[in-house]
Order: structure tokens, then C-alpha cells, then sequence
């Protein structure tokens, strides 16, 4: 009975960890339990000091991996898969504002009656609006991607992607990389400038026009270099941005027509400012022309026009044969077709883009050029942006097509076997649609291609060092494996593991079933549920295993020399809940490194036998049942005390009465709900004995 008294607050501290309603708390301290032999002492150069306390439930799950101070974890499938689409949805966010920013170049417009320039109002407002709901869009992503980054580098096992919360560090180095080009792009200059000037009840300079043009050329600097991190991210997080090859071939389109749209822009623009730079030089050889008049005033105002009616004649640049004459150049047909002068803002668009893509795509051979350096300019970027555009588009819808190509003809080769197969089988009709479904959802995760496929064929070194990036990181969260520093011993190790996949709701291991391999989830959710689990009173001991769980009981089996040679048996069903990745290690392979690190690391083998307490099916029913065994005998010792002391006061009786009848109705009512409950302590269970040498 003194024990009890001696170590209660140790037990209730206990209690909190191993009869909890989820059975997955973490005990408080490990130097709390210091004083008694059951649980380990701290470990003094390890990342953990103590392990969760499910693991070795005969086929249940060992939460290993999960440390809480590691921002990578915890993350589930469905949330990394919004964040993915997240960055894609960015992405296009970012193309799309590439394709806006053109737009304000269309908003000044020629007066044909009174010859002069003005601004399309209500094309102003709407470009702005539109811009400013990008720019507050992209300024939550930097918001965002200023906290976390989307693929942690350190994890490469799976190419769905892993968040990663950022440190003060990084975040200072973000700040000076890309927060400074993030802020410059989505300054809202242009919007502020174009409301200033259609706000504005006076005549304004035309110099606005053209400190609008390179305010615009200046922004879609670091609007376009924007785009490259974004994408990195997105392909990085899952392979590939278009996940059909049609979907893709309609990106390498798009991507070719956007130039088109901004060189149609830039001709509007153009044609505008050449008809200025003839009124311009008209003007200056008539007296009475006024310049201010060249921008149409808002309030009353005079008009040019009965002196530049004659003075700028539309003629083709093949036509002209008088060198007096103003040569218009290129920008003839944007005149002569009107678009200048139209407030009609789809016909202008279609009829710019029509100009830009049949110019782009001739490569500008039909340009007609004036001898103006800015023109012949233009023209030359027209070619030659053709030319590289063209050579892109066809080698990159070739390319795709052709890889895509070849995986969809392996993946009918496939097909039609599968199918061949289970009509000679005679497989019933739910099974077949339940084969087609799994192999078409596996071939569609990982894009047509064996991520592993191509390890075998290499050799063991570099084998090796490829499977240390890959699992080093989940491998370093098991508990025996955490502390082992033998580079001889982690090389084989590496070169042993597997790597499986497992689809929705695949039943991966049954009742009854022997225990071949023990698994490490990396990515998905699992469900682990014991033979008795068939009522709600029971529901606490179904065990959901996530990334870095383990199940699987040859772990410790494995450690344990004098173990039977024949495997375990599973006494739970385990199923998957979603897409599962990990890895797995045959009980050979656990063989295998269990001896080695029993005979060549035994001043390690104290903290193995720890570890083992920890995680044995059997010491934790020990405890548990020690732990209430202990609280029983103090509730039992705490009321005798209570009656012995009823004969000094009336109100003491009256509490005394009251303590003994409520606890008298707890225990009747604990042996309703669990009426097998043992009332005697079973025995300890006897340690392991992890000796050098083999029994």
C-alpha cells in the first residue's frame, strides 16, 4: 500500500498519457517517470525523448514522426491538394494580368470630328477595376507566400508536395528577393494615372500618354518575372502544371497568342501616336493652328480641324511618291480601318489581335515600314519574336505530345490485357469496374511513369544515396532507428526499404493475417480497427495512422532475440482512407538490422530496452492496469480514512456518507459497462533481454 501512496501523483500524470479516450497522448515529461523502472530515462543526444504510446497492437499503429515542432507535419492530403490548386489558380492569376495590363492602350481614342485625342471613359474604369482585383488577389498570395512555400526541400519521396512554415531567416531573405519585385508589380500606378486623367475637368498634356506607355513597359518587367517562381513552385508540388496532354498543347497555345494581344496593343498605341506626330508637324507650319487643341477639351473649347482636314492624307507608303507627303507606315490600316477612332472596345480588340497574330505569324515579311528607327524597330521585334515564338510552340506541343503519346499507347497495351485477363477469368462485373477504376486512378497519379522504376538500374551507391534523400528524413523518426550513427549500417538500410502506394479504401491486412512487413505512411491516412471493435463503447480503439505513423508489430519483434521464429498475426483490420505513399521494411530486412545493431551497438541496447517498454502491447496493459489499480487503492484508502474520522463531527459523517455512496455507484457502474475488467493486477511482463550475442 505505500507504493501507492509514494508514486499516486506519478500515476495520475500517467493516467493523462495511457487512458486517454484517443490513446495517442504523449506523456508530459520523460524525466517525470525517472523513479520508476516501466518508463525510460531521458535520452540524452536524441531528437525525442519519448516516443507515442501506440505501436506494437498486434497490427496497430506506432505514431513515430511526428514532432510537433516540425512544420511539415500534420498537413493532410486534401488541404496540400487545395494549396496546390492554389498556386495554380496564382499562376493563371498572374498570365491573366499580363493580358490586362495591354488593355490601358486602348483607351486613348481619336475624335474624328474635332481632330483630336481623348480618353474612352468607361474602358478607363473598367481596366482599372479589373487590375485592381488582380493586384489585391496577388497580394494576398504574397501575404501568404511571405509565411509558407509549398514543397519542403528536404522531402522528395512524394511529388504532391509538403508545406513548409518559414522561419524568421527566410522570411528576411524572401523579403529581399521577391517581396521587393512582388511590391513593384502590383504598385497601382497606371490606375492611378489613368483615374487622375479622366478625372480631370481641364485640358492635360499629352506628355501623360506617354508616361502611361512606360509606366506600363517599366511594370510588366516584374509582372513577367513573377511568373517563373510561381511555376517552379507548381511543378515542384505536382510535376506538371496541365495533367492532360490537350489541356497542355492549349497552354503552349496560349502562351503563343499572348505576345499577339500585346502587339496588337502596342500598334494601336503606335498608329495614335503617329497621327499626333503628323498633326503635330502640321501644325507647326499653320499660324493660326493651335497645339492645346490637339487634346480634346472637356468644357467648351476650339477645334483644329478646319486646318488639318487636308493636311494628313492616308496613303499606302508603296503609293507615295512625293517625299513632302507623311509616310504612316505599318500603321496605314489602323487609320484607314477606323479602330482609332471607335469607342467600340470588342472591334478594336479583334481587329488588333487579327493584325498582331497574321504579322507574327508571317514573320512581319508583309510590313511596309516608313523610315522611322522606333517603326523599323517594331518591325524587327515582330520577326523575330515570330520566329522564336513559332519554334517554341511547335517544340514544345511536339515534345508533349509525343511523351504523352507514347505513355497513352503503354497505358491501352495495358489496358487491353487487363481486359483480356479478367474476361478469361470471368471475374465478376464489380470487380472488373473496381480493377479499371484502380489502375486507371494509378496510372493518372503517377502521370503514366514507375517512380521507382528506375533505382534498380542503378548502381548501389548511388542507389543508396538516392534512397538517403528520399527516406532519410521519415527514417529518422523511428524510434531505434533515430539514434543509430553507423554509416555502414544506414547504407543498408536505405538500400533495403520499398517503396509501395496504396489506393482509396484498399484493405491492405486482415484478421488473422501474418505480419510480413512493417510500413511507414509518408503521405495519406489509414484506419486500423481490432477484431472486438463492433460497438460505439469500443470506437476509442480504432487507430487512424497519418504521415510517420508506423504500424505493423516486427518492429520490436524484430529486437527481440528470443522471439518465435514464425511471423505474427495480425489481430486487426487495416484499411486505407485515402491515397497512401510510404515505404516498407520485410521482416528479414528488420532481421537483419536488428541483429547488427544489437551486436555492434550494445551501449545503445539500454535505450532499446526502453523503447520496447514503451512501445510492448503487453507493458502498456501492465501500466494501464497498475495505473487504475493504483488509483482504486487510493480512492479505497482515502475513504477509510474518511470513515474512520466520521465519530468527531456530524458534518464529516454527512460528507463521509456521501464520498463513499458516490463511489460505491462509480464502481457499480464501471463493472456494468466493462463486466470483464480483471479485478487482479496481471503479472509484469518480463523485459527483454537484448543480449550481444544471439540465443
Amino acid at each position: 500500500m505505500t507504493i501507492f501512496s509514494v508514486q499516486s501523483t506519478i500515476f495520475i500524470r500517467a493516467s493523462v498519457a495511457l487512458l486517454s479516450s484517443n490513446g495517442l497522448k504523449r506523456f508530459s515529461s520523460a524525466s517525470s517517470f525517472s523513479s520508476n523502472p516501466l518508463y525510460p530515462p531521458p535520452l540524452p543526444k536524441t531528437k525525442k525523448r519519448c516516443f507515442p504510446i501506440v505501436s506494437d497492437v498486434d497490427i496497430g499503429g506506432v505514431t513515430i514522426g511526428r514532432n510537433d515542432d516540425d512544420p511539415t507535419n500534420n498537413v493532410p492530403d486534401y488541404i496540400m491538394t487545395r494549396i496546390v490548386n492554389w498556386w495554380k489558380t496564382v499562376l493563371f492569376v498572374c498570365v491573366l494580368a499580363l493580358a490586362v495590363d495591354p488593355l490601358f492602350f486602348f483607351i486613348p481614342v481619336i475624335d474624328s470630328h474635332k481632330f483630336c485625342f481623348t480618353l474612352d471613359k468607361k474602358l478607363g474604369v473598367a481596366v482599372c477595376v479589373l487590375r485592381t482585383l488582380i493586384d489585391v488577389f496577388y497580394v494576398i498570395h504574397i501575404i501568404f507566400h511571405f509565411i509558407t512555400e509549398l514543397v519542403a526541400p528536404r522531402s522528395r519521396a512524394s511529388l504532391i508536395g509538403e508545406l513548409v512554415v518559414h522561419s524568421k531567416v527566410i522570411r528576411k531573405r524572401l523579403f529581399f528577393f521577391y517581396f521587393s519585385v512582388d511590391i513593384v508589380s502590383v504598385l497601382p500606378i497606371p490606375q492611378v494615372m489613368v483615374l487622375t486623367l479622366l478625372s480631370r475637368k481641364q485640358k492635360t498634356s499629352l506628355v501623360s500618354k506617354e508616361i502611361l506607355k512606360w509606366v506600363m513597359f517599366c511594370q510588366s518587367l516584374p509582372r513577367s518575372i513573377r511568373i517563373y517562381p510561381i511555376f517552379r513552385e507548381v511543378t515542384r508540388a505536382s510535376g506538371t502544371v496541365a495533367q492532360t496532354k490537350w489541356v497542355g498543347a492549349a497552354l503552349n497555345l496560349f502562351f503563343y497568342l499572348l505576345p499577339t494581344h500585346v502587339i496588337g496593343a502596342f500598334w494601336y498605341l503606335s498608329a495614335i501616336e503617329k497621327k499626333e506626330t503628323c498633326w503635330r508637324e502640321a501644325c507647326a507650319k499653320i499660324t493660326e493652328c493651335d497645339l492645346t487643341n490637339l487634346l480634346c477639351a472637356r468644357g467648351a473649347g476650339g477645334d483644329n480641324s478646319g486646318f488639318l482636314n487636308t493636311s494628313c492624307p492616308l496613303i499606302d507608303p508603296e503609293q507615295i511618291t512625293n517625299s513632302t507627303v507623311f509616310n504612316f507606315g505599318i500603321y496605314t490600316d489602323a487609320l484607314k480601318s477606323g479602330v482609332v477612332e471607335t469607342r467600340d472596345f470588342p472591334r478594336k480588340l479583334l481587329y488588333c489581335f487579327w493584325w498582331g497574330l497574321r504579322n507574327l505569324s508571317a514573320l512581319g515579311q508583309n510590313l511596309e515600314t516608313s523610315n522611322s528607327a522606333g517603326e523599323v524597330f517594331f518591325a524587327i521585334i515582330i520577326c523575330v519574336s515570330g520566329v522564336l515564338l513559332c519554334a517554341v510552340l511547335i517544340g514544345n506541343v511536339q515534345k508533349y505530345l509525343q511523351s504523352t503519346s507514347i505513355r497513352v499507347d503503354e497505358w491501352e497495351a495495358k489496358k487491353r490485357d487487363t481486359e483480356q485477363w479478367m474476361s478469361s477469368e470471368d471475374l465478376p462485373d464489380y470487380l472488373k469496374e473496381r480493377i479499371r477504376k484502380w489502375e486507371y486512378d494509378e496510372w493518372e497519379k503517377n502521370s503514366g511513369t514507375k517512380r521507382e522504376a528506375h533505382l534498380p538500374s542503378l548502381p548501389k551507391d548511388l542507389r543508396v544515396e538516392a534512397k538517403r534523400i528520399i527516406y532519410l528524413y521519415s527514417l529518422e523518426n523511428v524510434p531505434w532507428i533515430s539514434f543509430i550513427d553507423d554509416d555502414w549500417l544506414l547504407n543498408e538500410m536505405y538500400d533495403r526499404v520499398k517503396p509501395v502506394f496504396y489506393w482509396e479504401k484498399s484493405h491492405i491486412l486482415g484478421i488473422g493475417d501474418p505480419v510480413k512487413e512493417m510500413l511507414i505512411v509518408m503521405r495519406g491516412e489509414l484506419e486500423s480497427v481490432p477484431e472486438y471493435c463492433e460497438t460505439s463503447r469500443y470506437s476509442n480503439l480504432q487507430i487512424r495512422l497519418m504521415k510517420g505513423d508506423v504500424w505493423g508489430k516486427l518492429l520490436f519483434w524484430a529486437l527481440d532475440p528470443h522471439t518465435s521464429p514464425s511471423l505474427p498475426i495480425s489481430n486487426r483490420n487495416v484499411m486505407t482512407l485515402t491515397y497512401v505513399s510510404g515505404f516498407t521494411l520485410s521482416a528479414d530486412d528488420l532481421k537483419f538490422l536488428a541483429y547488427h545493431l544489437r551486436r555492434y551497438h550494445s551501449v545503445k541496447l539500454q535505450h532499446i530496452k526502453h523503447i520496447f517498454r514503451c512501445h510492448s502491447k503487453s507493458w502498456r496493459s501492465w501500466a494501464a492496469f497498475y495505473i487504475q489499480a493504483a488509483w482504486k487503492a487510493h480512492c479505497r484508502r482515502k475513504a477509510s480514512k474518511i470513515l474512520q474520522d466520521t465519530q468527531r463531527n456530524l458534518g464529516a459523517t454527512l460528507y463521509a456518507s456521501r464520498f463513499v455512496s458516490k463511489t460505491l455507484r462509480y464502481r457499480q457502474d464501471d463493472s456494468a459497462e466493462f463486466p470483464s475488467f480483471p479485478e487482479m493486477l496481471p503479472d509484469k511482463p518480463a523485459d527483454p533481454e537484448f543480449s550481444k550475442k544471439e540465443a
